[in-house]
């Protein structure tokens, strides 16, 4: 019987793997340092690698292997399981499912890290029991996922949820993408810190000076200990994270909201901003349903996404 699934996330530094039972239950996990610097074949063959490590460590066979998930940053053609072109991975127009599903001859699917978070998250974190469900991922940049009716939401180009690059402020500072006012630009650990450098540059009167590199953890740090700069920055830009959810709410209408990434370990005061701002800008009825909370998987959402995701898609 094919009782288990293998789930890969691909990231630029590391791959990680795991086995688990059809219950998300994980027998074994590995990772694997990435080497993106070497080339597609070489990832691919140390993708297989890792693969071929959870199945034979776990004590299992390919035979007990019903599907493999794979989660890798995008832009993604899902369909034909390529990986287009990504910042930190060497692949550009790489069909990545054809060779692992050739070489092991089980289902393979492919989908964003956003995403595969957001399906790990709702089958087996913080949204576990939800049948609608918005995953939002706060660090480097935004991003997002979305569950509706048990399933997740990919829309025409299989880039749904590219919520860090909706516009919040039409003329608001430059995002990488190009546009202006995005809430990445806005609301992402690294708005934060970019708010927080500037702030230092011009001079201003906060301990933040006191740091030689300057990330969101910092500006946290130092907002927690009282310095009013630091709390007004964190104000800023917590509030704008806190549109983008309300706007997420009012156009989904979920029964959750969960914050994932870097910035939501700010802690309390990051959910007390949002849920403050949602209160403000969102129909009672809908923001009092909506339960806004932390991701669950911490870490291993990637991973844990991954086997998720081979779990849903094989049923």
């Amino acid at each position: 019987m094919k009782n288990y699934v293998v789930g890969l996330d691909l990231g630029g530094t590391k791959i990680a793997g795991a086995i688990s039972d059809l219950n998300g239950n994980v027998i074994y996990q590995t990772t694997l340092p990435t080497e993106a610097h070497e080339g597609e074949k070489p990832v691919l063959e140390r993708m297989i690698k890792v693969i071929e490590k959870v199945i034979s460590e776990s004590g299992k066979t390919i035979e007990d292997v019903k599907a493999i998930g794979i989660g890798s940053p995008g832009p993604l053609d899902c369909k034909s399981g390529t990986i287009l072109i990504t910042p930190n991975l060497p692949f550009r127009n790489f069909n990545i499912v054809s060779p692992i599903k050739e070489k092991f001859n089980v289902p393979v699917y492919l989908d964003n890290d956003a995403n595969v978070a957001a399906i790990g998250e709702f089958m087996l974190g913080a949204g576990k029991g939800t049948q609608n469900m918005v995953y939002i991922t706060v660090s480097t940049g935004v991003g997002g996922g979305a569950i509706i009716n048990g399933r997740i939401y990919r829309g025409n180009t299989f880039n749904a949820l590219e919520i860090g690059h909706t516009t919040i402020l039409p003329e608001g500072p430059r995002c990488n993408c190009g546009n202006y006012g995005c809430v990445e630009a806005l609301a992402s650990g690294t708005a934060i810190a970019k708010r927080a450098k500037e702030a230092v540059e011009k001079g201003e009167e906060t301990s933040l000076r006191s740091y030689s590199n300057i990330t969101s953890y910092e500006v946290f740090k130092e907002a927690e200990k009282g310095d009013k700069v630091a709390k007004s920055i964190l104000d800023s830009c917590l509030s704008y994270l806190g549109i983008c959810v309300a706007n997420t709410i009012t156009s989904f209408d979920p029964e959750m909201v969960v914050i994932g990434g870097g910035v939501s370990k700010g802690g309390q005061i990051v959910f007390d901003k949002v849920k403050e701002v949602v209160d403000t800008r969102c129909f009672e009825a809908m923001a009092k349903a909506c339960k806004i909370v932390p991701a669950a998987l911490g870490t291993d959402a990637g991973v844990i996404g991954a086997l998720a995701l081979a779990i849903m898609e094989s049923k």
